[in-house]
This record gives C-alpha cells, structure tokens and sequence, in this order.
C-alpha cells in the first residue's frame, strides 16, 4: 500500500484510469465479437451495418491509448476482410 500523499494520489489515479480503459476495451471487443456473431449466422449484411460501430470503439480505444496504432490498423483490416470473403 502507498504511504506518501503523492503515491496514495497516484494509484488512485490509475485505478480509475484502468477502470476507463476496461470499458472501452470492452465495449470494443463487444461490437467486433457481435459481428463475428452475426457473420458465423449469415447475416452478412447486418454485420455490415456495426462496422462504423467497430470503428469507431477501436478508434476511441487508439486515440486513448488502451491500444497501439498498428493493432487497431490490424484489427479494422482482419474485420472487413473477414466479411467481403
């Protein structure tokens, strides 16, 4: 456990910024795991409509820095080239 006032300050900190970052990956890894859903389904189509959705929670998760660039890059690509196949 922290003693200083500054370390007691920092895990607070962090523990509410893991608390921020848990629910946009979550929320990231949802709308991907509802598409791949749909797909298995074949719903083609209406896995074509969350795509945005997806987009836009892996783009929220990069801009934070829950994930890296490259791997939201890579994410986006492996999605829709599941779904054109």
């Amino acid at each position: 456990m922290p003693i200083t006032k500054s370390a007691k300050k920092a895990l607070r900190q962090s523990l509410k910024k893991k608390k921020y970052n848990l629910r946009r990956k979550e929320a990231m890894r949802a709308v991907v795991k509802k598409i791949k859903k749909l797909k298995e389904e074949g719903k083609k189509e209406e896995a074509q409509k969350f795509i945005p959705a997806a987009y836009k929670a892996i783009d929220k998760a990069t801009k934070k820095g829950v994930i890296k660039k490259n791997t939201a890059a890579r994410k986006k690509s492996r999605l829709s080239k599941s779904l054109k196949v």
